[in-house]
């Protein structure tokens, strides 16, 4: 049951009908026609939103190394991340809590989140179009970067429909695809090659039979020189200098397959990685190192080589590495941040970008140390 306030006579309402009328009619129209002052949260909201809009500040990366005699190469583009405004200011106003995120605390907003990519089926035709600056932080490692909307991992590596290739079944292509994906997995994906272990996933995939290759990926593992760098192959960092940022790897590439020339199956691998960093000193600042790799493997006929069944010969491998220390050869990649003396010579040469898929590995190559036009 509903309470009567004191003052309110016990048969109800005091006015007669007529007056009461009245007053409502005039309540209406005075509640359409007067104006409405935005409350001191809504115009907080609607200023936190226009300056969500404006870009900050962005820095261009650091040069990149030579490897196996190739000139260095290290490239960057234009491409940030856009801040979508397209939300009804009004509406926010009147009702803030529409906004996802704690907008009001001390945290940053949260992300948009961007749409991944279809998957790369031929060469880009350019770099990715350049975008709105923004910084890539803790909570967003990724941000002012092209590779935003990159699949996550081993999601990027996309294998093609199989097909057989003249005597090569079907099952056979598939069976290839799968070891050069478990190969680009191992090599630059897998937790434990990254951290700087040996990487196991990516040897098991690799024929025993074709010994100069394993042999020189051992010697770069265990005596990492000039010579013997398993940068060429791997994806590793130094646990005790970084760390990576969350778990995510952005990856973008495309795979093709054709006829190979012991009796299988040839496969062409061409896809980039990019790693978010940061220094394990404490220092929260987020940089971003690139690697780009092209591998043709086969997997040939059994029946008719010396081979190992169900594994793969490495015909050969490129890689573009950017945003690492120029000419430093212990095995680790070593990302440059802007708040940080640079490891190895300072970079000198053009800038490039690390971004640009359009363009063959190594059609910029030039001596000594490069930089790149951003990370």
């Amino acid at each position: 049951m509903v309470g009567r306030s004191p003052e309110e006579p016990e048969g109800g309402s005091s006015l007669s009908d007529d007056a009461l009328r009245a007053f409502l009619e005039e309540s209406e129209r005075g509640a359409d026609s007067a104006p409405k002052e935005p409350s001191a949260r809504a115009r907080m909201v609607t200023e936190r939103l226009r300056r969500q809009g404006e870009p900050e500040g962005w820095r261009t990366g650091p040069a990149w190394r030579e490897l196996d005699g190739r000139a260095a190469r290290r490239r960057k583009v234009w491409s940030v991340l856009g801040v979508a405004a397209a939300l009804g200011l009004l509406a926010v106003a009147l009702k803030p809590s529409l906004l996802p995120g704690d907008l009001f605390g001390a945290g940053e907003p949260e992300a948009v989140a961007a749409s991944p990519l279809p998957p790369e089926t031929a060469a880009p035709t350019g770099p990715p179009a350049e975008a709105p600056e923004d910084t890539p932080t803790l909570d967003r490692p990724f941000a002012g970067s092209p590779a935003l909307d990159w699949a996550d991992g081993e999601a990027g590596v996309v294998l093609p429909a199989a097909r057989a290739v003249g005597s090569v079944s079907e099952e056979r292509v598939a069976q290839a695809l799968r070891l050069t994906r478990q190969l680009l997995v191992g090599a630059n994906l897998d937790e434990k090659t990254l951290r700087g272990g040996r990487p196991t996933a990516a040897f098991a995939v690799l024929d025993p039979l074709q010994p100069e290759l394993v042999e020189h990926l051992d010697t770069s593992l265990s005596a990492p020189d000039e010579a013997h760098d398993p940068l060429e192959l791997f994806s590793r960092f130094d646990p005790e200098e970084v760390r990576l940022v969350g778990d995510v790897v952005k990856t973008r590439g495309r795979m093709t397959f054709g006829k190979g020339e012991y009796g299988g199956v040839a496969v062409h691998a061409d896809y980039t990685f990019v790693y978010p960093v940061v220094r394990t000193d404490g220092s929260t600042e987020v940089t971003r190192t690139i690697v780009r790799r092209v591998i043709d493997a086969e997997l040939a006929d059994p029946a008719r080589y010396q081979v190992t069944s169900g594994r793969l010969l490495v015909r050969s491998y490129d890689q573009d590495l950017a945003n690492s220390a120029c000419e430093v050869h212990d095995g680790f990649l070593h990302p440059q941040f802007a708040t940080a003396e640079p490891t190895g010579p300072r970079p000198s040469g053009p800038a490039t970008d690390p971004y640009d898929r359009s363009k063959d590995v190594g059609a910029d190559a030039f001596e000594g140390c490069g930089t790149v036009s951003r990370v």
